[in-house]
């Protein structure tokens, strides 16, 4: 196997530089620019162009490996090694100007996550880890938060965009842990959330009919910063499945067995 600590450290530089790019091109941007690939679901040549950038240098990084984007890019996906990446997550609060957005690589390894690396360069935070190493924000060793009881968390969410045959037992999740938290947010980043799971921001976070690309990195960090991450239905199929929930781990039962019992 590869020296992964020395891969994620080279991941950093490639996410931060195309991360930062992204955000001198917001600059500029136009919402002309932005084409509709189905309901409510965005994207624009700054998705497209990272991307590519992406490809080239994770391959280039790692020769043989295969890319599995969230626009469209699939190569060579029975490799050993499969990159997992999202090149802009959070496309609608780029393209209206809402500076909540990140890039998101995870790489596998013979199907298990073995890093993970999300960059937000707006607040040029950039959350990572690798197999066994911990998880870091900035250098800094991180740990999701240790907080035992519902009324003292602060939890996020995602709210469903295309995807409404649910929507009726996601409204009566969101009113109970409106009553029994400290409050409920929607960034609209779902590797973003992650992130700050993974750092004690929140508390948790669950959302469903997510995509791989939008969960394979911060799932992995909140994990290697200590918390828990599944399904709704407390098993293992959160990054090729439907739904997520990320926690502590003294929170996740309670967090789960509510999700489940209400969806």
């Amino acid at each position: 196997m590869q020296n992964i600590e020395h891969l994620c450290a080279q991941t950093v530089t490639i996410s931060k530089a195309i991360g930062n790019w992204i955000v001198t091109e917001r600059e500029q941007f136009s919402l002309q620019s932005t084409e509709e690939k189905s309901f409510n679901n965005l994207v624009s040549y700054v998705d497209k162009s990272s991307e590519k950038r992406f490809t080239k240098e994770l391959l280039a990084l790692l020769p043989n490996s295969g890319i599995l984007g969230e626009e469209g890019t699939s190569i060579n996906l029975d490799a050993d090694y499969i990159w997992i990446v999202d090149p802009l997550d959070g496309t609608t609060n780029f393209v209206h100007g809402i500076p909540a957005y990140c890039t998101s690589v995870a790489l596998q390894y013979k199907k298990e996550t073995i890093l993970g690396v999300v960059y937000e360069p707006n607040s040029k935070e950039c959350f990572y880890a690798w197999k066994d190493g911990g998880a870091y924000l900035n250098s800094k060793k991180i740990q999701v938060s240790s907080s035992k009881n519902l009324n003292q968390t602060l939890l996020a969410t995602g709210f469903p965009y295309d995807d409404f045959d649910r929507m009726k037992n996601y409204l009566e999740v969101l009113q109970y842990f409106m009553q029994t938290t400290r409050g409920i947010r929607r960034i609209g980043a779902a590797a973003l959330d992650l992130s700050y799971v993974a750092c004690g921001r929140f508390d948790a976070f669950y959302e469903y009919a997510l995509q791989p690309w939008d969960v394979a990195a911060g799932s992995f960090i909140v994990q290697e910063a200590g918390g828990k991450v599944s399904d709704f239905k407390n098993e293992d199929n959160f990054i090729f499945g439907t739904d997520i929930i990320a926690s502590n781990a003294t929170l996740h039962k309670v967090v789960q067995e509510k999700i489940f019992k209400l969806f």
